[in-house]
């Protein structure tokens, strides 16, 4: 009896936890349920409204129309491009040593032919001072016996062998003259410094990236376009160039387009050359290029949103005047090219038509119409 008695009071405790429970969820079920009909509710009126709205109190459909007039019509081809430079280069040593003094930073304007930075010379300019001397001392020799031979002083054989000693001193040192130039990193264009990639006792050797020279006044921005469009887009073709970052955009010609096309990825390369002040750009700045593959002078113009389709093709409702009064009427086009949510109409359009651009949901044809 005493071991029943407490089991009966933990049963007890567990099925009033699990009676709790069970009503927290009956709970919030009944007010999420609540909740649905009262925005279920307002559904039903909003709806109601937007309904009566679209009539007046006789029944007449409200619409806005809007008059078709002809107007330039573009059509683009967006692709992402880069803004790339025939002259952004990677500067490299043209041979191994220790780097010595480093006389350029970043943003410093250089010229071609200057010299950025040096390595150890040691070795090489104690090698020029012995054949220098070596030099001075034969070229002595040779002037006297040059001066010599002129009075017809001397041996022939005297003569050339001061000659050869002294030219041959010459290519040496024009040699390690040479070498010694080969310790100077140069830059090989007018440009700016883009990147500094070396410090001072660092080891260097050739092909080894050690600064970066960018020319700025000769940009131009590098897309890939589908294989598609190679017979529609040609050097000429009118591009806007808009940069995402600048927010701005640039108008241009195309000034390449290539022939041919890349097999991995089926498309051709497009160059557009770039204008105005090119220093506000750097080197693979993204760009957006659109480049117009058509274009007319005259079109009519509407939005693809009104274009609604039946049995009998595309159509959109416009509003006739028919006995004084405005009539909805279903005219049947043909759209053509479709850019930025706008779509050309190549028929079926005129400029007298009155299209209607507001209200035009679930109008029925002959039905009475009144503008907003």
């Amino acid at each position: 009896m005493k071991n029943i008695l407490p089991l009966f009071l933990i049963t007890l405790f567990i099925s009033a936890c699990s009676g709790n429970e069970s009503g927290d969820k009956q709970a919030q079920l009944d007010k999420l349920l609540k909740q649905q009909a009262e925005i279920a509710n307002q559904i039903r009126v909003l709806k109601s409204e937007m309904n009566s709205n679209e009539k007046d109190n006789t029944g007449i459909r409200l619409v806005s129309i809007q008059k078709v007039q002809s107007q330039e019509f573009r059509h683009f081809v967006e692709v992402q491009a880069k803004v790339d430079g025939d002259e952004s280069i990677s500067v490299s040593p043209r041979t191994q040593g220790t780097v010595t003094s480093i006389l350029v930073k970043e943003g410093d304007r250089v010229s071609k032919g200057q010299v950025l930075a040096t390595l150890d010379d040691q070795i090489t300019r104690q090698s020029l001072a012995e054949v220098q001397v070596q030099y001075d001392f034969s070229k002595t020799i040779f002037d006297r016996q040059k001066n010599l031979w002129d009075q017809k002083i001397g041996s022939e054989i005297q003569y050339l062998t001061a000659k050869n000693n002294k030219e041959s001193l010459e290519k040496r040192l024009g040699s390690i003259n040479e070498q010694l130039d080969l310790t100077r990193v140069k830059s090989p264009v007018n440009g700016t410094i883009d990147n500094v990639g070396i410090k001072i006792g660092q080891s260097v050797m050739p092909g080894m990236a050690a600064m970066s020279v960018v020319n700025l006044t000769n940009l131009k921005v590098k897309g890939e376009v589908g294989e598609s469009y190679a017979g529609k887009i040609k050097k000429g073709d009118d591009v806007i160039l808009y940069f995402p970052d600048l927010q701005k955009e640039i108008n241009s010609k195309v000034g390449f387009s290539a022939k041919g096309i890349n097999t991995l990825n089926r498309t051709f390369n497009v160059e557009v050359p770039l204008t105005g002040n090119q220093e506000e750009f750097s080197p693979n700045m993204v760009v957006v290029m659109k480049i117009v593959d058509y274009k007319t002078d005259k079109a009519f113009i509407l939005p693809v949103d009104l274009l609604q389709r039946s049995s009998d093709g595309y159509f959109v409702m416009v509003g006739n005047e028919e006995s004084g009064k405005l009539i909805a009427r279903k005219k049947i086009v043909t759209p053509g090219r479709t850019y930025n949510g706008q779509a050309e109409m190549v028929s079926g359009i005129s400029e007298a038509d009155q299209v209607i651009v507001t209200g035009y949901r679930d109008l029925n044809e002959g039905q009475e119409l009144r503008t907003k």
